[in-house]
């Protein structure tokens, strides 16, 4: 089999590039090696920017999330007792967010992959990336029990940390950056009504709280934890304790509880592999990087990443100008940093060190103070919140 880009993973960026370069009528294949089962339902990220917003938008795959979607103005730093909002929309001009799972997201792209017709493999397992170097970089994977082979003029890996994309680059071509944090997120999925109309990003002595949603009905929350934390240790009855102990406010305000539905336990950490390109094997999403889920970007790195890619393979495939191709990679990294840093900084600001003395909490809480009374920190924080505008293409 042959088709001008093999797509190694069915994620969201996997599947959105499909669909961007499809609207430009460049043919794809996508590898998926689980099934399509697991893929629509593992639950991720659940908070949109605004320039994922427009490119799901832009190209057909924005109608359900308008219908269901729940767009954000603002989210509130909680802290000392006491709620501090962040309006990020008259910060920004207006720019928003959407609470709107990944797994819907993967569902909409999906769906309109498939009534397409395009090809889409599931539990179609990628074995290697061989040629990237040459004109003729090829796919090995297993699908139906055969191995078999695709053929590209580019392949995308869009597989994940352990997918094996980034590792059929020679590692002396590699190299990497990566932060291990002392903590993780316990997070659950309750069936009950958000408490909270924005997101609440709580710190606490005994440590970081977040209050999100996933819909009108369903609540998504998450406490720090220590990273070799127990599933077992924590029973519901706890968990909802430990989450009113960490939103403790001195206003009208409750916790509402309801089901736990799901529950799991995220570590933290920082990750880069630079480049993201090697020949004719180019890397985007998770596959590349990671960030912590305290600022949101993940899900959202992806989209930009691959919202570059098509429009560099269309230049590439179409008009024969690989300017943008060749600038990918520095294009996409500079962004990637951006979002690193921001990642960082409210996973810092948020969290508690467990190995902090007095003075660094002392330090933090003022920190906090500035971001939530200071005009300047708060649109700093905001900027990076709703996502920075992508650079703009050739004229």
């Amino acid at each position: 089999m042959r088709t001008s880009v093999a797509i190694i993973g069915a994620g969201p960026a996997g599947l959105l590039l499909a669909r961007l370069l499809q609207r430009q009528g460049i043919d794809s294949v996508v590898l998926e090696s689980r099934s399509r089962e697991h893929v629509e339902h593992r639950q991720r990220a659940g908070i949109l920017e605004q320039g994922t917003i427009d490119v799901l938008r832009e190209c057909g795959a924005g109608e359900r999330m308008d219908r269901e979607g729940l767009p954000h103005d603002g989210i509130e730093l909680r802290f000392g007792r006491a709620g501090h909002r962040i309006d990020m929309a008259a910060l920004t001009g207006g720019r928003q967010v959407m609470v709107y799972a990944q797994t819907e997201v993967v569902r909409d792209l999906v769906a309109l992959r498939l009534e397409s017709g395009s090809p889409l493999l599931f539990e179609a397992e990628a074995l290697a990336v061989e040629g990237a170097e040459g004109e003729q970089p090829r796919v090995r994977y297993r699908h139906d029990g055969a191995e078999q082979v695709l053929a590209a003029d580019y392949v995308v890996g869009t597989d994940g940390f352990h997918g094996v994309a980034r590792k059929s680059i020679p590692p002396e071509r590699v190299r990497t950056y990566e932060r291990t944090y002392p903590y993780a997120w316990l997070g659950i999925l309750a069936s009950v009504p958000p408490s909270t109309d924005e997101l609440i990003y709580a710190n606490h002595e005994r440590g970081f709280a977040l209050h999100s949603m996933r819909s009108t009905q369903v609540s998504r929350l998450y406490l720090q934890v220590p990273p070799d934390t127990s599933l077992q240790d924590w029973p519901d009855e706890e968990i909802w304790a430990e989450l009113d102990r960490r939103f403790e406010v001195d206003a009208d305000w409750k916790l509402q509880r309801g089901p736990i539905t799901e529950r799991s336990v995220t570590p933290m950490r920082s990750f880069v592999s630079e480049p993201l390109r090697h020949g004719r094997l180019l890397l985007a999403g998770d596959a590349a990087h990671i960030v912590p889920p305290t600022g949101a970007k993940g899900l959202n790195l992806a989209a930009a990443d691959v919202t570059l890619l098509a429009r560099a393979l269309g230049s590439s495939l179409l008009r024969g100008d690989d300017a943008e191709l060749d600038a990918y990679s520095d294009t996409a990294l500079r962004r990637v940093w951006r979002a690193e840093h921001f990642s960082y900084f409210m996973t810092t600001l948020l969290h508690t060190d467990p190995a902090a003395d007095d003075f660094g909490r002392r330090l933090q809480l003022s920190h906090l103070d500035y971001v939530a009374n200071s005009t300047a920190a708060a649109t700093s924080l905001a900027e990076n919140y709703v996502g920075l505008p992508l650079p703009a293409g050739p004229a």
